[in-house]
């Protein structure tokens, strides 16, 4: 097995239209595994070999090696180029078996040492081009967030919204937001997870060590979260790689975001690792301002209700009981007995309106209670949150009265449907149009009267062998309320497109 470190040899003149092309042909895309398929495939090309491959560096820093030549019997029938990216291995280009049965020469050597040079620079553009990919999908996940949290709506949703965008960003299994409980540690208020869950609840009880690090505002990487004896058992649920990140600001820890991928899952990279602790932080401090935000308006609430008090105390209330006073001074001196009787009525009537108006008074004093924003107003939040992402803002409409025959559960369940519907259109489906319906009028197959969503997008529709798990979940959550959840091509659409469905009884 040949391997080649250091050659010294430099290419026939008469190889450089081929050496040429090839350079053109593997730095012609940004696709990181694009990239690496076209060097495969030119390598082969170039040396005439069967066979092409490329080894990147292990896991833990250390190059894959090759056998040395003199080890191998097969040394002639076989190459290997390292491969260098900005001066650091990136991993080995592998060739074998010549296409005319003979071993690779001289020549062969030096065109792939070449084409490794230029595939170093290629890889070197592709990587940037991913991680810049990967910091803008960051970015527009901490925009949504914080746009959620800010939005004034429900506060579970916008958690929700928190532990979805994680665990998408992050490529995990689970994404889980947890906050202070009241008997102390943490608790699971949102769950976002590619496999059926219920889990809210306690998580992380007050004598964990975990807890102790998180509210130490350290973060925690855990390669194997079945296995670490740290990890609580709400937390492990047979899970791999995890990110527990507290969720601090000026000190104070606010909760912690988990970010958890199945078991054997490659581990979370270094800039995996940054980026969803910058977006930690951002969720940290979009909490805060979200919190603030609250305070402001309900101190708003408070002064304009504590204001109404008052002009009812002292100017309502007090001039209806000098018209009470005025009364009872005519009620005496009338002598017809009609009148007096009529008078006393109007005072009697004075005295309950006060009372009521003292009533009044004291509900407006009170702590005015939390009122949920109705299922349309949820479901064009969802949509202007889509807009970051997508670069557009998906058309919508409405059939028959959304906010009054929907019940809870079932809207906050298509809120979540649409959601997961919005996100796997950003994802896969490179649309430029998303069409969402919400109809009330619908009649379900077993007669029911139900509400049906309906997400439509002009995509490339839904690959055979691709992930399903997101429209297995709409399907789990339509099914849990009786209801149904399908997809499929775009009626009149040649084809193209995917319009996912999802319905229940209200």
């Amino acid at each position: 097995m040949s391997v080649v470190s250091d050659p010294d040899g430099a290419p026939n003149p008469d190889d450089l239209p081929r050496l040429v092309e090839a350079m053109q042909a593997i730095g012609g895309g940004l696709e990181l595994q694009s990239t690496l398929d076209r060097i495969c495939e030119t390598a082969a090309e170039l040396a005439d070999a069967r066979y092409a491959a490329i080894s990147m560096v292990a896991a833990d820093g250390n190059p894959v090696r090759l056998a040395e030549p003199a080890e191998d019997p097969r040394s002639r029938d076989f190459l290997g180029i390292p491969v260098r990216v900005q001066g650091e291995l990136f991993g080995t280009l592998h060739l074998a078996e010549k296409r005319d049965g003979g071993p690779f020469d001289d020549r062969d050597l030096d065109m792939v040492r070449v084409l490794a040079m230029e595939a170093g620079i290629a890889i070197g553009n592709a990587r940037l081009y991913e991680a810049a990919r990967q910091r803008e999908r960051w970015i527009d996940g901490s925009v949504a967030v914080t746009t959620a949290l800010l939005s004034g709506g429900d506060a579970d949703e916008a958690l929700q919204v928190v532990a979805e965008q994680a665990r998408r960003l992050s490529d995990s299994a689970a994404g889980l937001m947890l906050l202070p409980a009241a008997e102390g540690g943490l608790e699971i208020v949102a769950v976002a997870s590619e496999r059926p869950s219920n889990a809210l609840g306690p998580a992380v009880p007050p004598e964990s060590e975990v807890l102790g690090e998180l509210l130490a505002g350290e973060d925690v990487f855990v390669e194997d979260a079945a296995d670490d004896p740290r990890m609580p058992t709400d937390l492990a649920r047979g899970y791999g790689p995890t990110m527990l990140l507290p969720l601090r600001s000026d000190g104070r820890v606010l909760g912690a975001l988990v970010m958890a991928r199945v078991r054997d899952a490659r581990p979370f990279s270094g800039t995996e690792r940054t980026l969803a602790t910058q977006f930690a932080a951002q969720a940290a401090l979009a909490l805060v301002m979200a919190e603030a935000q609250r305070d402001r308006e309900r101190l708003a609430v408070y002064e304009d209700r504590d204001r109404i008090a008052r002009d009812l105390h002292d100017l309502v209330i007090q001039r209806l009981f000098a018209t009470g006073m005025t009364l009872e001074s005519a009620q005496r001196r009338s002598v017809v007995p009609e009148v007096r009787r009529g008078v006393g009525r109007a005072v009697d009537e004075l005295d309950v309106t006060i009372q009521e108006i003292r009533t009044a008074i004291f509900a407006l004093q009170q702590e005015p209670a939390d009122i949920l924003p109705g299922l349309r107003t949820r479901v064009l939040r969802e949509i202007n949150m889509a807009a970051v992402p997508l670069g557009f803002t998906p058309a919508h409409s409405f059939v028959g009265p959304v906010d009054t025959v929907v019940g809870e559960p079932t809207g906050k369940n298509l809120v979540a449907a649409l959601r997961e519907a919005l996100s796997n259109a950003f994802r896969h489906s490179r649309a430029s149009r998303i069409d969402v319906t919400v109809d009330a009028t619908a009649r379900l197959p077993d007669g029911l009267p139900g509400v049906r969503l309906t997400v439509a997008d002009d995509g490339v529709g839904i690959p055979d062998g691709g992930r399903r798990s997101g429209l297995k979940n709409l399907k789990r959550r339509a099914e849990s309320l009786g209801g149904d959840s399908w997809y499929g091509p775009v009626a009149g659409a040649d084809g193209g497109g995917t319009s996912v469905v999802w319905e229940a009884p209200f």
